[in-house]
């Protein structure tokens, strides 16, 4: 199936990248191995007249804009993920050495500035922020905007936290598509469940640290008036649940056992507490954090480990080690101790995975 030939320039990563996809992906949807789209994709090996057609079909692209080495492209950037709109704002980021466009969105901080907009297929920068200045996370951690405004303050850089369940991170490092992951899939006296499930989606060459413990539990109206986990399981309330791959689906699913899930599910912390607020569900999962600001009742069920994941071969970046020692720092220690049902670790020695 392949020609070891010559090197070939395609755009088979750039490609792929846009798509969102995993080499794993593009591999069964091209019927061709992994270890071959690897070598494609970094010009060690030329497809066969087959396999590059089938290549093409998963793109739904011609061979010839895959694989012409006449093409001159006028836009390097790749798309860490497709954009959904067009036009799109976004943010410009260099990640393992490549520089990729993020579409931009709501982040845990809130609205950012954004570097740039697509439209028409064209690029169009709107302000100089360096790439290689950018750190991006991907977590569900309500404190990580307020992380933000501390590192852009101190350092200089610029962190991106986009908010995602700790499976959705997990799957997006794997892509090379952040630089950190942050996840809580375990409880705080628990050292190896988080570590488990971060070997599963990643592999090997990557490392953990344990950031921080928090409180996790129930978030209740306040006009409800029982005040136990049993209470709330024998009434008839409605509950807002979370999505597949979340911490805090984990703790759901651990509370209600064999009984069917809520029908209506939120896509993190804060849309679990907007929810009950409102008055459209009375109880749901939540952080004691979210809880508080929202002005809830909350019923505490556990005590929950928050780690982030990383590329060993990011350890020497300068955005992960000014990130390290920000959060090492006794003001940023001091802040986050404020913080209801929140302690950041003192040691935060990152371990392989």
């Amino acid at each position: 199936m392949m020609s070891p030939n010559r090197p070939s320039p395609n755009r088979v990563k750039e490609l792929r990248q846009q798509h969102g996809w995993s080499q794993d992906q593009l591999s069964e949807k091209a019927g061709i191995s992994r270890a071959a789209v690897s070598a494609i994709e970094i010009r060690r090996l030329v497809p066969s007249v087959a396999a590059a057609l089938a290549i093409a079909k998963a793109f739904d692209c011609t061979v010839e804009e895959l694989f012409d080495s006449d093409r001159k492209s006028t836009d390097p950037d790749s798309w860490a993920w497709s954009p959904t709109s067009d036009p799109c704002r976004f943010w410009r980021v260099n990640i393992g050495g490549q520089t990729m466009r993020i579409p931009a969105e709501d982040t845990v901080a809130g609205l950012l500035p954004h570097d740039g907009v697509w439209t028409e297929g064209k690029a169009r920068i709107i302000r100089e922020a360096s790439p290689e200045k950018t750190l991006v996370m991907a977590s569900c951690d309500p404190a990580a905007g307020l992380l933000a405004l501390e590192y852009e303050r101190a350092t200089g850089l610029r962190l991106l936290p986009l908010q995602r369940s700790s499976r959705a991170a997990l799957d997006l490092l794997h892509r090379g598509t952040v630089h950190v992951a942050g996840i809580h899939l375990a409880t705080a006296d628990n050292e190896i469940a988080n570590a488990r499930a971060a070997k599963a989606v990643l592999g090997n060459g990557f490392a953990r640290l344990r950031l921080a413990t928090w409180d996790e539990g129930l978030a209740v109206h306040p006009a409800v008036s029982k005040r136990s986990v049993n209470a709330l399981m024998r009434a008839n309330l409605r509950w807002i649940g979370r999505e597949p791959g979340a911490g805090a689906r984990q703790c759901q699913d651990e509370i209600l056992g064999h009984r069917a899930g809520p029908r209506r599910l939120a896509k993190d912390h804060h849309s679990v507490a907007e929810a009950i607020r409102s008055g459209l569900a009375d109880v749901g999962v939540c952080l004691r954090l979210v809880c508080d600001q929202a002005g809830l009742k909350f019923i505490h069920v556990r005590n929950e480990a928050y780690d982030l994941c990383f590329p060993e071969s990011l350890a020497a970046d300068i955005r992960l080690k000014k990130l390290l020692e920000l959060i090492r720092s006794p003001d940023v220690q001091a802040l986050f101790a404020s913080l209801p049902g929140y302690g950041l670790s003192r040691t935060l020695e990152p371990r392989p995975i």
